[in-house]
């Protein structure tokens, strides 16, 4: 009997037909350097930022400043291009900026910026990164929601080509690093210093994309939180430890008007909420384009044993579980926004290890926009949280302080040149990030 691969060969050959290089059995697999095409997958770097104050607010700890970047921008951000990388989590040091209500400082900015867009490097800009100016105190002024606005509308006209923000880092970690464990800032030790700074903290980044929307209506906000958990090793559990994970989802609940859950609910009124600003966050989430980013170190989870006592769990549940978790609570698009380990040597494993999660949510169905290995260049004393000025390097960048590359940097590389084309979902041939406004009101 006759087959009909014979009559496909006598007629178009024995393979490599034609048109099959337009998504075909000789289309593109995704490999190669990322381009920067709209629905190209988001691999990025950083460059550590932090500015909270220490010492009751005498202390200033500036990592743009003790990591020299001031100095070394320009080959800071030719390392990003050398990478291979186009998308840089990049920080303005807002609190050198913004030097009264209506007085600023760009001089630095405007240089960094310049290179930037001269290098091609698109931006997903930082603009509050664990610290206020002096001039604003700290976390507890309510003033701040005003201020932060004013300073989000400036920065949005004066850099009318950036598109990608993140107003407020960490907000979770903002006010809790800050109200409540004593470490930055206002240094308070109090669940009504923590639900202030919360609120102020959550507010300020609404107001801060109402102004930046008022200049860039298509603007895409990656809203960066830690992705914590405690996992507790007790038969029967304490609410202390099961409110404080729900707790973590509470910055994320009033930024996407999203209701808590009770214990939640109940734990702001209790601290100093009241049910006007409550109502106020619920009203709708911010306009504009919203990503969710979930950082994830080792050290965010972790495992409290029966005696109490705490220990890093490194990877028991890992970003995929826990950001599905998130993901099934709020059904946003997913950015990994940060990840590292100190130990220079283990730095590859871990990349590798992380890409192993974003593959596995991918399969999942969950729209993953990007990764970020954080960061660039080494920090210095995140060991201690920056509670102490000890000089400590944490071997944790891309590059070390030298800025000679470390193995985890070779091993980013192996990974660009992997999978750096592949799109944003699978078959996001088909889609790309649209250049309109936002206009959706809720998900459809």
């Amino acid at each position: 009997m006759k087959s009909f691969l014979t009559e496909i060969k006598s007629h178009f050959g024995s393979g490599d037909y034609e048109g099959d290089q337009f998504g075909g059995a000789r289309g593109h697999n995704g490999s190669g350097l990322p381009t920067g095409l709209p629905n190209n997958f988001m691999f990025a770097t950083g460059i550590e930022c932090s500015y909270p104050t220490i010492d009751q607010g005498k202390t200033r700890r500036d990592q743009l400043a003790e990591c020299d970047h001031y100095n070394r921008y320009k080959e800071d951000l030719g390392l990003v291009k050398e990478m291979g990388l186009k998308v840089l989590r990049y920080g303005l040091p807002y609190y050198s900026i913004q030097q009264s209500p209506d007085k600023y400082d760009w001089e630095f900015a405007d240089l960094a910026m310049a290179e930037m867009q001269r290098l091609g490097i698109t931006p997903i800009l930082d603009l509050m990164h664990f610290g206020v100016p002096d001039w604003l105190g700290n976390f507890q002024n309510p003033e701040l929601p005003v201020h932060f606005a004013a300073y989000c509308e400036e920065v949005a006209k004066r850099y009318p080509w950036v598109r990608y923000y993140t107003p407020v880092n960490e907000i979770y970690v903002t006010a809790r690093s800050s109200a409540k464990d004593g470490v930055w800032n206002e240094q308070l030790k109090s669940d009504q210093g923590f639900v202030t700074a919360l609120k102020h903290t959550v507010a300020a980044s609404i107001m801060g994309t109402q102004r930046i929307a008022k200049h860039r209506p298509d603007c895409v906000i990656v809203q960066s939180e830690s992705a914590e958990f405690t996992h507790e090793l007790r038969a029967e559990r304490t609410d202390a430890v099961q409110l404080e994970n729900k707790l973590r989802f509470a910055s994320l609940d009033l930024l996407y008007a999203h209701q808590p859950d009770g214990e939640v609910l109940n734990y702001l009124y209790d601290n100093g909420m009241t049910r006007r600003e409550y109502d106020w966050f619920m009203a709708g989430e911010p306009p504009g384009y919203q990503v969710m980013g979930n950082d994830y170190y080792g050290r965010n989870e972790k495992i409290m044993l029966p005696d109490g006592s705490i220990q890093t769990s490194m990877d028991v549940l890992g970003w995929y579980t826990i950001t599905h978790d998130y993901y099934q609570r709020y059904k946003k698009p997913v950015m990994h926004t940060e990840t590292n380990v100190f130990d220079a040597k283990e730095a590859p494993l871990w990349l590798w290890k992380q890409w192993v999660n974003i593959l596995r949510i991918r399969k999942e169905g969950v729209p993953v926009l990007g990764f970020t290995w954080y960061s660039l260049i080494d920090q210095i004393d995140w060991e201690n949280g920056l509670a102490e000025k000890k000089g400590t390097v944490n071997a944790c960048g891309l590059y070390d302080l030298d800025r000679k590359p470390r193995p985890v940097a070779d091993a980013y590389k192996m990974l660009l040149q992997e999978y750096g084309q592949i799109t944003i979902v699978p078959h996001g041939e088909l889609f790309e990030v649209t250049d309109r406004p936002a206009t959706l009101k809720v998900e459809v």
